[in-house]
């Protein structure tokens, strides 16, 4: 009986370490949704996003602004030149700005070109002129927005 036990247990033993040395291997499609084998979309063209290129006469508007700012020498031709990009990267260096190779949204407002706003619906009787200066302010007024902002005049 003792050598019959013995018989099983090693031919059971033996059968659980052969499995895995005689199974098949399964080929899995991978979890993380890549494959190795080339995509039909990477035969495709890569599609650009955001704005590639600037128009002409918004580049003129730029020119115009650069020069009067003395950031640029010359004329307004309308193309996003090297010379114009090297004014525009200036422009923004000198406000502590990050230099880009479009030009960051700060600087078209500094260069007094953002957008207008004027012919929106609730810009009817809204000035859009600039606030008037602090000296105008009475000076009730003023200690009154001192004292409830706590500053000490």
């Amino acid at each position: 009986m003792f050598i019959s036990r013995a018989s099983v247990a090693f031919v059971i033993t033996a059968a659980l370490i052969a499995t895995p040395a005689l199974a098949s291997r399964i080929h899995r499609a991978p979890t993380s949704g890549h494959s190795h084998t080339p995509h039909k979309a990477a035969s495709k063209a890569h599609k650009s996003h955001g704005q590639q290129a600037i128009e002409p006469a918004r580049v003129t508007e730029i020119q115009q602004a650069l020069l009067r700012e003395h950031y640029l020498n010359g004329e307004a031709n309308g193309k996003w030149d090297a010379s114009t990009m090297a004014a525009m990267q200036k422009f923004q260096a000198d406000q502590g700005w990050q230099t880009r190779l479009m030009p960051d949204p700060r600087a078209i407002k500094k260069l007094g070109l953002g957008p207008d706003y004027s012919n929106a619906i609730n810009a009817k009787n809204s000035s859009f002129a600039d606030p008037p200066p602090v000296s105008t302010i009475p000076p009730v007024q003023s200690a009154g927005f001192a004292a409830a902002a706590g500053v000490n005049q």
